[in-house]
């Protein structure tokens, strides 16, 4: 059974920080590329960061770069999140997707793009 699964996420105070986790099972992540996707409430969900199956494409929204790392384990089959210098305005649902491409150096921060989706985790950041 093909499935992702997030964790890590919790309530964190402003300028602190999390790592998110997505473990896949029932597939070989290493040949996908992963996109972090998040949802506040009453907002569209929008592509916060992707990472290509060759690991050599990251693209990141304009809101978090410069906080947020998005990385691999393969012998895991786990992608990261790292999210530092957290903002009110990064309280969301993360949900991690993935999507085959044929060319290793593709991802996409459109979440009409992806197959595959987990199941999110809550992150808020609060004082």
């Amino acid at each position: 059974q093909v499935q992702l699964v997030e964790s890590g996420g919790g309530l964190v105070q402003p300028g602190g920080s999390l790592r998110l986790s997505c473990a896949a099972s029932g597939f070989a992540l290493r040949f996908y590329a992963i996109g972090w996707f998040r949802q506040a409430p009453g907002k569209e969900r929008e592509g916060v960061s992707c990472i290509s199956s060759s690991d050599d494409t990251t693209y990141y929204a304009d809101s978090v770069k410069g906080r947020f790392t998005i990385s691999r384990d393969n012998a895991k089959n786990t992608v990261y999140l790292q999210m530092n210098s957290l903002k009110p305005e990064d309280t969301a649902v993360y949900y991690c997707a993935t999507r085959y491409y044929s060319d290793s150096l593709i991802c996409d921060l459109d979440y009409n793009a992806m197959e595959t989706w987990g199941q999110g985790t809550q992150v808020t950041v609060s004082s």
